[in-house]
Order: C-alpha cells, then sequence, then structure tokens
C-alpha cells in the first residue's frame, strides 16, 4: 500500500510537471522545430551519452577497488541496468538496482563478490563527487564565462554570481570534509555522538540513521587517493554531459556558448531532484526555464530542444540496459522486486 501510495504520489507530480511545460506552448510549432533541428549536431549528442556511460563506469570501478577487483565490464553493465531502472521505475530505483546488480555479476564470477552494502556506498560518494564537480563548472561560468549574460541581463546575472559565488564556496568546503574524512571517517561518528547529547531523542536518532550511512559511504575509501582519482574522472563525465547539452542548442540553432551549458546543467541537476521515472517532466522544464531564461530561446524551440535531449540522455541507458538486464533473466517485474528488496536492505 505504501509503494502504490509513492508512487501514484510521483506519477502526479509527473503529470503536473509535463502539463506544466507544455503549457500555451504551440504543439504543431514545436514539432516543426524538432523536424528542423539539424542532424549532425543531434548525432554529436546522442554519441555522448555513450561516452557518459563509460566514463561513470569507469570512475565506479575506481571507488569499488578497496571492495574488491571488478571489471570495466561488469561496471558499465551495472550502470546501464540502473540508469535504465530509473529510467522507468519511480523514486530513482536505479540507484537501489545498480549496486545490487554488480554483487550478483560478481557471484556469478567467483565465490565470494563484492558486498552490496558497500557496492551502494560507493553510490553516496558518487552523487557526492557530481555536485562537487556540477558547483564548480557553474562557479567558472560566473567569474569567468558570463560576460554576455552580464551584459544582456545584469540583474539576473547578479543572481547567478551570488548563486556561483555561493556553489563555489561549498565546493570547496564540501571537498575539504570529503577528504579529510575519507582518510579518518571515524571523526564522523564522534562528532555525531556529541550531537546528539544535545538534541532531543527523536530527533537525535534521525540525525545519527543519516549519519551512519553517510559514514558507510566515506568508509569504503580509507585513503583519499582513490577518492581524489574519482574526481578527476568526475571533470571529463561532466564535460561530456556539456557538449551533449551544447550540441542540442546547436542542432536547435540556440545562441549558448558551450561554457552556457555549465548553467543548464545547474538548473538539469535541480529539475532532476523530483524522482519521477526517467526525471520527466522535471527535467524538461529545467531546460526550458534555463534555455528562455538566461539565453532567449523561444519557446517552442526550448520545448523541442527539451523533448529531445531527454530521448538522447536516457535513450541508450534504457536500451543497453534492458539487454543487460534480459541476459541476467531479470524483465521489467524482475527489477521491480530487486528494486524493493534493495531499498529494503538499506533502509
Amino acid at each position: 500500500m505504501r509503494a502504490s501510495f509513492r508512487t501514484a504520489i510521483v506519477l502526479a507530480l509527473a503529470i503536473a510537471l509535463v502539463a506544466l511545460f507544455l503549457h500555451n506552448v504551440d504543439l504543431w510549432r514545436v514539432a516543426a522545430e524538432i523536424a528542423e533541428a539539424r542532424p549532425e549536431w543531434l548525432a554529436l549528442s546522442l554519441a555522448t551519452m555513450i561516452v557518459n556511460l563509460a566514463i561513470r563506469a569507469l570512475r565506479w570501478q575506481v571507488l569499488l577497488e578497496p571492495l574488491g577487483p571488478t571489471t570495466f565490464g561488469r561496471a558499465f553493465r551495472a550502470t546501464a541496468v540502473g540508469f535504465a531502472a530509473s529510467s522507468i521505475l519511480p523514486a530513482r530505483a536505479g540507484e537501489f538496482i545498480r549496486p545490487y546488480f554488480l554483487a550478483r555479476q560478481t557471484r556469478h564470477a567467483h565465490a565470494e563478490g563484492l558486498s552490496a552494502t558497500g557496492a551502494f556506498a560507493t553510490i553516496v560518494l558518487e552523487r557526492l563527487l557530481d555536485v562537487v564537480t556540477v558547483l564548480c563548472l557553474l562557479a567558472s561560468y560566473v567569474f569567468f564565462f558570463g560576460r554576455d549574460l552580464a551584459a544582456a541581463n545584469p540583474a539576473l546575472f547578479g543572481v547567478v554570481k551570488w548563486a556561483g559565488a555561493s556553489a563555489g564556496a561549498v565546493a570547496v568546503a564540501g571537498l575539504v570534509v570529503l577528504f579529510v574524512l575519507a582518510g579518518h571517517p571515524a571523526w564522523l561518528g564522534l562528532a555525531i555522538g556529541r550531537l546528539e547529547q544535545h538534541l532531543p531523542a527523536s530527533l537525535g536518532g534521525l540525525v545519527a540513521r543519516v549519519a551512519e550511512r553517510f559514514a558507510r559511504g566515506l568508509g569504503v575509501i580509507r585513503r583519499p587517493e582513490p577518492l581524489l582519482l574519482a574526481l578527476a574522472w568526475s571533470i571529463p563525465l561532466w564535460l561530456s554531459i556539456a557538449v551533449g547539452i551544447w550540441a542540442v542548442a546547436m542542432a536547435f540553432r540556440l545562441t549558448v556558448p558551450f561554457t552556457g551549458s555549465f548553467v543548464l546543467i545547474a538548473m538539469l541537476v535541480l529539475g532532476v531532484i523530483v524522482p519521477t521515472p526517467g526525471a520527466v517532466g522535471g527535467f524538461h522544464e529545467a531546460f526550458r526555464i534555463g534555455a528562455t531564461l538566461f539565453f532567449g530561446a523561444p519557446e517552442a524551440t526550448a520545448v523541442g530542444a527539451a523533448i529531445l535531449l531527454h530521448l538522447f540522455s536516457i535513450g541508450p541507458s534504457l536500451l543497453l540496459g534492458v539487454v543487460f538486464a534480459a541476459q541476467e533473466g531479470l524483465n521489467l517485474s524482475g527489477m521491480r522486486r530487486l528494486a524493493e528488496q534493495a531499498e529494503q536492505g538499506q533502509a
């Protein structure tokens, strides 16, 4: 019952966001804009989506190394299955499926296999690295590349500059804390233990549970060196994502510089927070707002670009993930059951 209620809420959110996205939009004009998009730029964007999956698998392989050896092929297959699951199941179920699918593969390869719980903890680290990298890209646009926006709309640029400065400060502070705790994960437990003494019992217990999961993620890496290498992989990953976004903008003849895609990335990260299947609605509306507000894109053009960019974002991983899951004997129902089991296990 609880799962059904959550699914209903998520679907309602998706429908509301799609309705907002298409409100007062000329759909015939959107179709014409899609038909007139330049195919060579669309092909480039689609190619970057495969590259993104490969870099994610390489980065994950680095984070998994302290848990035990795994091959790039297994990490790539599990990454594709995880992203495919998030495209068709609500509440970002792929984040739970990915480590369990990898553990299942490694058990087939050798008796011990990787710990699914330990592998899940690396997902926490991945998200932290993603947030830090996106914030750094946004800050770089604000302080080095945003002159056109500053000249066109000083008030809007002032808001973005304030957000970028705050983002840069948070990113630097987050990196420092991350590296310190990676080398000394026990410090987090000591700090939370002291904090619990000054909080109500219920709130203290909640904080302790959240901190325990965070500490588990940091505890996977006892040395900062693998974390530094994973961060190094995060830079080409998000630059590749930026190329994919920029290529779609070029396909639709939007006046978005390459570095302008850093702003669109930040908007899309906010949009996909809403846990709809495949980030439907949130992704589209975030791109539309970013393209029209920051770069003056016509509504129909922005809507068409958002639709194709979303299809490219989920298409390759969905296709590969379904194939890889089928090879392991998993269909949609099996992935849903695996997601429920994994979520219960992590809870």
